[in-house]
């Protein structure tokens, strides 16, 4: 049996796994990104956590023809073009070819929302499903989409952008420079945001450290600030979800991210906001559900990437 390293690169962490060619996961781990001490830490943390499972698969003896890594950003063939706002010098970065050269190993790159949705069509939540669209919420949003079976990322893989849907005109301004974009009104740093200013208004106090999990505790303690602060959350993730229905009509809606797993009022107030908006013709076959394979997705998917690389290398005819 073959190997391989799936890598999710996170604007705050990176999830690293061991993955076999059943998906059984071996070996993982977690390691900070360390994004604000700049790219070259950030390529370094990553090489890092590849030769600590290189090093794990060559004392059990376990063969691993290569690396698959999911990271923010638009991708063409191994080069980061840019669009990735939460790392730095995130752009014209030949980040396959730099990591193949270090570690000696092939590497495989792709947006990380693309990861999460390979991951769950090979081993999760979207088996046998033709047409389903992927979210993924954290410290950005991202989303995939599979149509027809295949992973879709438009012309040379430059689309699928989901995140920059616009949900509202002349909203926050977005790392990526345009203003209303889901991902600045609905990713995890925009939710801590709206919670903190509405605790500002009402003098009262902020809670340190401050994140999703905080919040959506206050939310079920009633407290009015954390119930605005996630329903505005609600609405604006049904915007964009609602969208994304009508004009592709999925099987499913598959979304992903730490906060997904909050508990099911979370994919219940988003569900409820949707209904109430989409149309009904191109929603009928649509089900909305969380990502079963969870924060593993992503490195699901990443793995998934080398093997079917290599399915395609092995079928390519030698040209002698």
């Amino acid at each position: 049996m073959k190997y391989a390293i799936g890598i999710d690169l996170g604007g705050t962490n990176i999830k690293y796994a061991l993955v076999a060619e059943d998906a059984q996961i071996i070996q993982e781990a977690i390691m900070p990104t360390q994004a604000d001490q700049g790219r070259e830490v950030v390529i370094k943390n990553i090489e890092t956590c590849c030769q600590n499972l290189l090093d794990y698969a060559r004392e059990h003896h376990l063969e691993v023809p290569g690396i698959g890594l999911g990271t923010p950003g638009i991708i063409d063939n191994g080069l980061v073009l840019g669009g990735a706002e939460n790392l730095p010098e995130w752009e014209s970065l030949p980040l396959g070819g730099i990591l193949s050269r270090r570690l000696n190993q092939a590497v495989y790159v792709d947006n990380d929302a693309n990861m999460m949705g390979l991951g769950e069509v090979r081993a999760g939540n979207a088996q046998a499903i033709s047409d389903a669209i992927f979210i993924t919420v954290g410290t950005g949003i991202g989303g995939a989409m599979v149509l027809n079976g295949k992973l879709y990322g438009g012309h040379r893989n430059r689309g699928a952008e989901m995140g920059h849907i616009i949900v509202t005109p002349n909203g926050k301004t977005c790392g990526c420079g345009a203003k209303g974009c889901l991902e600045a009104h609905a990713s995890i740093p925009a939710l801590i945001e709206d919670y903190t200013q509405l605790l500002q208004e009402t003098d009262k106090a902020i809670p340190q450290p401050l994140n999703g999990e905080v919040i959506v505790a206050a939310y079920h303690t009633g407290q009015a600030e954390a119930v605005q602060a996630l329903n505005q959350h609600f609405d604006y993730l049904a915007a964009g979800i609602t969208g994304f229905i009508n004009i592709f009509s999925p099987q499913k809606i598959i979304i992903g991210g730490g906060i997904s797993e909050a508990g099911p009022f979370y994919l219940q107030n988003i569900t409820d906001r949707v209904n109430a908006q989409v149309m009904k013709e191109t929603s009928v076959f649509t089900q909305i559900e969380t990502a079963q394979l969870g924060n593993k997705a992503g490195i699901m998917g990443a793995a998934a990437l080398v093997f079917d690389q290599l399915a395609v290398e092995n079928t390519q005819p030698c040209n002698n």
